[in-house]
């Protein structure tokens, strides 16, 4: 009998990497709400709750496993229906002290070192000021969101204040969705009055950014790999995610310390995980970014094209009550990245590049995948999951030889991709 995988938010690519585990034709994967209707939708969390019970209760069949590898509130609803459904998962205080970013950073300085100075900002307040115990340069961001939304880079006083101005014009929307899921819980005093609007103020770190992938089997805290994440020159927006990381031994050990450090404080138990880190080669220090309760679908085929296997792999394994078996350098290839092509500047877009171009440019070379972000007929700035600092027009995920061939590659199907976007 196959088993029957519920996947919140399954779409084609990922569908793909799923099907492509061992074992996979001995599943069947089933969508769980599309990734619109949760992330991009209005609609209230106990209602995105409520159909995807719906879908589980009138589905004729076992249901063996409900994962998913999104954000918000993708990685609340895991969680909450595994226990209501008798499955294996994590436990939603785990996942909440991991996304309630200044919990987390209070459940952290228990264990740790190597976090930022912290503090709350009240951003209706218009003479809010710095911390007393903080110094510029500071990011101001909600206590709750992902893709970098709502984050405000501030090296200056004046740059604070007005940061605080557009959170308060176009405040973050998840706020409301979150005090719905901290109603499950029993909150400890020292966030129990804080609500999900809140926003905090974190020092900003220095140094290479990346992420450390893993999982949790019970008490052990197993790492998967270490991925670079790499910007733009002079801009806070990323450019490519490229694994395997190019970091020192020395640094990617204290960070695998550090990891099982925080993963057993905050008691992230039978779970994939993903934690941003700063390594400051100049000082020889890391700086741990955030915790994230869930792997990196953006992950998910550069691990295929270099490991062997998707970090999807964890994930089922985890959710059908299996101790994961990650393989190692195993792939195709010795380096991969998936690569972010952006625009910096606001504009109405009038052309995409069409599904035939696309495959086109895929079929030029060996390892390319490409999907088109932007819409057309829509304006940059009504994309929904960008950051504060630019706009995505596309996700080009490539392998092959050498980093080199990783920059002539995208290079070349940058030039070959045609947008037609009019400056607003």
């Amino acid at each position: 009998m196959p088993q029957h995988i519920f996947v919140l938010g399954l779409e084609d690519r990922n569908q793909v990497e799923l099907e492509a585990l061992p074992d996979a034709d001995q599943y069947v994967f089933h969508s769980l709400l599309s990734i619109v209707t949760m992330q991009e939708g209005h609609a209230s969390f106990p209602d995105i709750l409520r159909n995807a019970q719906d879908r589980l209760d009138g589905f004729d069949g076992t249901i063996d496993a409900i994962v998913g590898y999104w954000d918000f509130p993708v990685n609340m609803l895991v969680p909450i229906l595994s226990r209501q459904y008798g499955l294996p998962s994590k436990s939603l205080e785990a996942v909440v002290k991991c996304e309630h970013k200044y919990w987390s950073r209070l459940e952290q300085q228990k264990v740790i070192d190597e976090y930022p100075a912290f503090g709350l900002i009240d951003i209706h307040d218009p003479e809010a000021a710095l911390p007393a115990h903080m110094s510029y340069p500071v990011w101001v961001k909600p206590i709750q969101s992902f893709s970098s939304q709502g984050a405000h880079y501030a090296p200056t006083p004046d740059a604070l204040r007005q940061a605080l101005e557009t959170e308060r014009q176009q405040p973050h929307s998840s706020g409301d969705a979150f005090d719905e899921v901290l109603k499950f819980l029993d909150l400890p005093e020292e966030v129990s009055g804080i609500s999900g609007h809140a926003y905090m103020v974190e020092e900003a770190a220095s140094g290479q950014q990346c992420t450390l992938e893993g999982y949790s089997w019970d008490d052990e805290v197993e790492i998967i790999g270490v991925v670079d994440s790499i910007c733009y020159e002079d801009s806070s927006s990323f450019l490519r995610y490229q694994y395997p990381s190019k970091l020192p031994d020395h640094a990617l050990a204290q960070m695998a310390e550090t990891t099982r450090k925080v993963i057993g404080a905050v008691g992230l138990q039978n779970s994939t995980f993903n934690i941003e880190y700063f390594w400051d080669d100049a000082t020889q220090r890391l700086s741990l970014l955030e915790i994230n309760s869930r792997h990196s679908q953006s992950h998910a085929q550069i691990f295929h094209w270099v490991d062997g296997m998707p970090n999807h792999l964890a994930m089922i394994d985890l959710a059908l009550g299996r101790r994961p078996q990650m393989p190692r350098r195993e792939g195709e290839y010795p380096i991969a990245a998936k690569w972010m092509f952006r625009r910096f500047t606001d504009g109405m877009v009038h052309r995409v590049p069409s599904p035939e171009e696309i495959q086109a440019v895929e079929q030029q070379f060996a390892a390319v995948t490409i999907t088109i972000v932007a819409k057309e007929g829509l304006r940059l700035s009504d994309l929904e999951r960008q950051d504060s600092y630019s706009f995505m027009l596309a996700e080009l995920f490539m392998a092959g030889a050498t980093e080199r061939e990783l920059h002539e590659v995208y290079d070349s199907c940058c030039e070959a991709l045609q947008f037609t976007i009019e400056d607003v």
